[in-house]
């Protein structure tokens, strides 16, 4: 009676593992985001860059270790040590807060009162399901309400809050809201239009779709100054 007992209860557990690892694949599949911020424990900064790299060094080692690769190899030895800088320093890198560009403004001195519109802006992000590349562009829209902020600081908004675990949904209002906070204004636009290789080289490989997400603010929730948005996102700019 034990055997069988204790039989029943190993069988109770994989069950509950397997209902475990089904919803974390459909979470990952579908994409779906449990917060509109990055979940960060409170105790993410504590570590330096230094100290991240050196344990995330370890982890990638022991990762590859274990699938059987002989790190001895001249092509692999330094590839633990490639990927925890690349992470810390690059792909992640948006994750801390010292990294925060400085989003200068301007007095709008010149009264310009249409929208400005960055478009083609280039999106480098990580899908933090899978941790696999997200790219694509991001178009970027403001109408002043007395302040300007220069062109390439809009590029470093969206680079930052792409150099994270992302889902795309999550990185569209981001971008909105710090140019929002920064010009102190609710009329600001985005939509990103990228590729996803978690989709695109795994699972469904559908190497054709890309996902399109957009954000509103303010005027731009008005339809007549949405179209004159999209349309500029459609201009042929190609020089």
């Amino acid at each position: 009676m034990l055997i069988f007992a204790n039989l029943k209860s190993i069988e109770a557990c994989k069950m509950k593992i397997d209902n475990i690892s089904e919803n974390i694949d459909e979470i990952g599949d579908n994409h779906v985001s449990s917060s509109a911020k990055n979940p960060l424990r409170k105790d993410a900064f504590e570590k330096t860059d230094e100290e991240k790299i050196a344990l995330i060094q370890q982890d990638v080692q022991n990762i590859l270790t274990t699938l059987g690769l002989d790190l001895e190899d001249d092509s692999l030895k330094g590839t633990p040590l490639r990927v925890a800088k690349m992470f810390v320093n690059e792909s992640f890198a948006g994750l801390h807060p010292k990294r925060k560009p400085k989003a200068s403004v301007f007095q709008n001195n010149y009264k310009y009162g249409e929208m400005l519109v960055e478009k083609n802006i280039t999106v480098y992000s990580t899908c933090e399901h899978h941790l696999l590349p997200i790219v694509g562009r991001a178009h970027v829209a403001y109408i002043s309400n007395g302040t300007v902020v220069g062109l390439s600081k809009m590029n470093r908004i969206v680079d930052y809050y792409a150099k994270r675990p992302q889902v795309q949904e999550r990185l569209t209002m981001q971008i909105v809201a710090e140019l929002q906070n920064a010009l102190g204004t609710e009329d600001v636009a985005c939509v990103i239009d990228a590729k996803h290789l978690c989709v695109n080289s795994r699972g469904i490989r559908d190497i054709e779709s890309s996902t399109v997400t957009s954000e509103f603010g303010g005027k731009f929730k008005d339809k007549s100054i949405k179209r004159e948005f999209l349309d500029y996102i459609n201009m042929d700019t190609e020089f």
